[in-house]
């Protein structure tokens, strides 16, 4: 099915989201892998209530947005009506964010930065919530992406836990566009394992079978469920 010549009205995201799910299982399968281990974020970049509330209704609880701002303006009403959403930001975040970030998500997949981790660390502590924080690694060293660079991705991470008195759960990745994403993955799945760490983020609507197959335990799947964004 190819979503980018479809109308937004006639496509059925509870349906793309069985279908990427049994995708998923298959993949899975293929590589000794268990099935049903790797999370479905559900991406909501620039999709109304109207779009998201099928998929709630199909049981998916997982979402993730790029913008603080955006998520405010939609997902407190969501959670009233389904409280056991888990919220992921899945975009940049901004230092003067933070307290906001911290008191709407759950997960952050994109802690990149210093300034970021120390922010972060100050309103999880005044606040008294603990989120699950991943590092965000700029695994194809591509100058307009964010991202720790891959050789400095332990450092970093020393950095969070020893200086900032942070947990980090995990790593994400986006490798670059138009190229055989297979290395980029395992590279990033390498970096995980040599620091302990047991989340994977990696892999969207164009790769995640090879992201699951590679160690994901995660993907990211914003039109692959809900068609191309208006």
């Amino acid at each position: 099915m190819v979503l980018s010549s479809m109308s937004p009205h006639s496509i059925d995201p509870a349906a793309n989201l069985r279908a990427i799910s049994e995708d998923l299982n298959r993949a899975l399968k293929e590589a000794g892998r268990k099935g049903g281990i790797v999370t479905i974020t559900a991406v909501t970049k620039k999709q109304n209530p109207a779009r998201i509330l099928p998929v709630l209704a199909a049981g998916q609880r997982v979402f993730g947005e790029n913008r603080v701002q955006e998520a405010q303006e939609k997902w407190p009403a969501l959670r009233e009506q389904f409280p056991d959403i888990e919220l992921r930001l899945i975009g940049p975040l901004q230092s003067n964010k933070a307290a906001d970030a911290v008191r709407l998500f759950d997960v952050i997949e994109t802690v990149d930065r210093p300034k970021i981790a120390r922010a972060l660390a100050q309103e999880m502590q005044k606040q008294g919530r603990r989120l699950k924080l991943l590092v965000q690694v700029n695994i194809g060293e591509e100058d307009q992406k964010a991202g720790v660079s891959p050789r400095e991705v332990d450092a970093f991470l020393a950095l969070c836990c020893e200086q900032y008195g942070l947990k980090i759960d995990g790593l994400m990745c986006i490798p670059p566009a138009d190229e055989d994403p297979a290395p980029y993955f395992a590279l990033l799945a390498k970096s995980a394992a040599r620091n302990g760490l047991a989340e994977l983020s990696m892999g969207m609507s164009a790769d995640y079978a090879i992201a699951a197959q590679l160690g994901a335990t995660s993907v990211r799947i914003g039109t692959g469920i809900f068609g191309p964004r208006s």
